[in-house]
């Protein structure tokens, strides 16, 4: 019975062919360099204009920055083993790639939960905003988004690899994924697992619930506004924004609990997708590039750079 602490797993990825990994690898190079370019383009634009600088934008700049941490810790290293047809990984990188990739869930749903709250008070409290969210509320909100991002890394990586594993050292997954690394433990012994498990979704139904609680506030405070173009313009903003939300932990948590299989399905290759590869991907164009604002400073930003190149 060997224990894996010290030696690596091997990611099985998508596919046994070689030709069909490839092309999975394909795809998400191109979402991954939409991800890259789109994130990158609402980071520099958020720092660089002087109108938009309220605490949405900087909600928005540390999103996109999240969302590269988010997905950079899993795809580029798919891409990588794929293209030169191996998927082994060390145990410690093994280690690194959980605690990072849980960091950033728990911190994207830290993060949407305070922009959520942003959103409220901006419409329900109009009155208020500036007071309300002040600078030091929103690096305080920042920051708490951050350290409960790495509390959720650490409690969650500490209780899956305290566990003893053997057996064939195989991941049926293009990541370390968490529920495909308890498949090679020994025993069933997961009451640490199960109880930060317990916590953590406990906490993120805490999150699911104030952005709900928070939705309702605002799609009542909409229904009220006499003017129809001002009610249309809060739904295109908030609707985007809730339904990101609810694709992120529907498909996260159907893919958890589900049961496992050997060989990766369609329906499993899609819903590993839509939680770790889409959010980052299209979170830029859903909350920043159909914003007329954003818009408007992508266009000065790179106006700029043409007159300093010319």
């Amino acid at each position: 019975m060997a224990n894996f602490t010290t030696s690596g797993f091997l990611l099985i990825g998508f596919s046994a062919k070689p030709e069909l990994e490839i092309v999975y690898a394909c795809l998400f190079l191109v979402l991954y360099l939409l991800a890259l370019a789109g994130n990158m383009l609402i980071i520099t634009t958020t720092s660089l204009d002087d109108s938009l600088q309220s605490p949405m934008y900087f909600f928005l700049k540390h999103l996109s920055f999240l969302d590269l941490c988010y997905i950079s810790v899993t795809v580029p290293r798919f891409i990588y083993n794929s293209f030169l047809h191996r998927g082994d990984i060390s145990f410690w990188e093994c280690v690194f790639q959980c605690f990072v990739f849980i960091l950033c869930a728990a911190a994207e749903m830290a993060m949407l939960t305070l922009m959520s709250y942003d959103r409220y008070v901006a419409i329900c409290l109009p009155l208020r905003y500036d007071v309300i969210m002040d600078i030091r509320t929103c690096v305080s909100g920042v920051t708490g988004v951050w350290v409960s991002g790495a509390i959720s890394g650490v409690m969650r990586t500490a209780a899956t690899f305290s566990i003893q594993f053997c057996g064939p050292r195989i991941i049926h997954q293009f990541f370390c994924d968490i529920p495909q690394i308890l498949r090679l433990s020994c025993s069933n012994d997961y009451i640490s697992e199960v109880g930060v498990t317990a916590f953590l979704a406990f906490v993120a139904f805490l999150c699911l619930t104030f952005i709900g609680f928070s939705y309702m506030q605002i799609f009542s405070s909409v229904l009220r506004m006499p003017s129809a173009e001002g009610r249309a313009k809060a739904f295109s903003t908030c609707l985007p924004h809730l339904a990101v939300v609810l694709l992120f932990i529907s498909t996260s948590s159907f893919e958890y609990f589900k049961s496992r299989s050997d060989s990766p399905t369609v329906s499993d290759i899609l819903l590993t997708i839509m939680y770790t590869v889409v959010p980052p991907t299209f979170n830029p164009m859903i909350y920043s590039l159909r914003n007329k604002a954003v818009k408007s400073a992508v266009r000065k930003v790179f106006l700029r750079n043409k007159a300093y190149l010319c």
